[in-house]
């Protein structure tokens, strides 16, 4: 696999802009008015990240989103004690390839010292660029303190971002939040201070609650707040589901870069329409249901290369059902794709599709993984009495942690 434009890519000149009735107007980026996004030694360009996201950003997807356009391509959470610990599937969700530059790693920890150990071990690995979760906001890691909880705690942050940055070394550390627990619990605008204090080259803000989890609108207003009050760089992560999105955010908040998620799961051509757009350019349209096969049958093999034949065939379930969901006919074949074993059954089960079937319209802006459910999140008894205290979290099941991780 290399990272050059998969053959299956031809660019089309621009027909009338295929976009929701939110982007039809929205200009491309005029010379100049957008920088790159600079982290330490690194410069990005255009300033877009891929998300962290559990399940879904292992090397093969990145590969894939990188083959499309430039940018800085996060692996997904890894945790750092499984991953010290040298649990076997931790080290290879965190392992790469010799044409991953540069390469970024988003670590999970809620115990300074296994942090800085971590951070010193990657940076020692080659690694360019190390970001640390504080957002993550499953019950089974908010109930003990950690993830989306421990922004909570500002100097408990203090001492992980600054463990963390020592341990790096020269290599930028940046850190992830969200607005906080709750509506009435807002703890980013004192995240993004201690993450300036602390040393970190930039913070992101997922600009939903953790009680919100991936419900409702993403609040931009809340990411334009930590622009204005921090002077490192801020990347702004929500509702970036066309090309368009990345623009309208930046004017709208003056954040630094954009953080693309849950747009690009069934699109990882997203990123070579964000290259086009940031580059004063109108994107190519979108591919019919036969380039996007050729694609799916790229990521298939990208992903049984990586993984092995029959558990990377096995991750590519959800994925075509993901790619394929809103063309006519594909609702008969989930109960047949989720139960694919082989590459030839998922090209015989494509095949069964037309070809020459537009991108469905309703498909750009709809949401792929998460439901819409909010929650009530879970802290520990009398967590909030005490939000002074700096110890970490206990550990009382180092497994379920990384089995909630891994969820998701």
């Amino acid at each position: 696999m290399t990272s050059s434009r998969p053959l299956y890519w031809r660019p089309m000149p621009a027909l009338p802009r295929f976009a929701s009735a939110l982007n039809l107007s929205v200009p491309a980026a005029r010379p100049g008015e957008f920088r790159p996004l600079v982290l330490g030694p690194l410069s990005v360009w255009p300033p877009v990240v891929l998300a962290p996201m559990a399940g879904v950003t292992n090397y093969p997807f990145r590969s894939l989103c990188r083959a499309f356009g430039a940018g800085l391509y996060v692996s997904e959470m890894i945790t750092a004690r499984g991953f010290l610990e040298g649990n076997a599937r931790t080290q290879l969700l965190a392992s790469s390839r010799p044409d991953e530059r540069p390469r970024s790693v988003q670590i999970y920890g809620s115990d300074p010292e296994v942090v800085r150990e971590m951070a010193r071990r990657l940076a020692g690995e080659g690694v360019h660029h190390v970001d640390i979760n504080f957002g993550c906001p499953a019950p089974k890691i908010t109930r003990h303190g950690g993830g989306s909880a421990i922004p909570v705690k500002p100097r408990l942050m203090a001492r992980l971002v600054g463990a963390a940055v020592r341990g790096a070394g020269g290599v930028p550390v940046t850190v992830k939040v969200r607005k906080g627990i709750h509506d009435g619990l807002l703890t980013y605008l004192d995240a993004g201070r201690v993450a300036e204090a602390e040393g970190a080259a930039a913070i992101g803000l997922h600009a939903r609650t953790a009680a919100q989890l991936y419900a409702g609108d993403a609040d931009w207003s809340a990411i334009a707040a930590l622009k204005a009050a921090v002077r490192i760089p801020v990347l702004g992560n929500g509702d970036v589901w066309e090309c368009w999105d990345a623009l309208r955010m930046l004017r709208a908040t003056g954040c630094d870069g954009v953080i693309v998620g849950r747009g690009c799961l069934r699109r990882p051509w997203l990123f070579a329409e964000l290259a086009a757009v940031f580059g004063g350019r109108e994107p190519a349209p979108e591919p019919r249901l036969g380039a996007i096969a050729a694609i799916m049958r790229d990521h298939a093999e990208r992903l049984m290369a990586f993984f092995g034949a029959a558990r990377g065939i096995r991750q590519m379930r959800k994925w075509c059902l993901w790619y394929t969901s809103g063309f006519r006919g594909a609702a008969q074949l989930r109960a047949d794709l989720i139960r694919i074993e082989s590459l030839d059954e998922m090209l015989r089960l494509l095949a069964r599709l037309d070809p020459d079937e537009p991108f469905p319209p309703g498909a750009l802006r709809q949401s792929r993984s998460k439901g819409a459910h909010t929650q009530e999140v879970r802290l520990p008894d009398g967590y909030l009495a005490a939000r002074d205290d700096d110890s970490p979290p206990p550990l009382e099941d180092v497994a379920g942690w990384d089995a909630a991780l891994a969820g998701g």
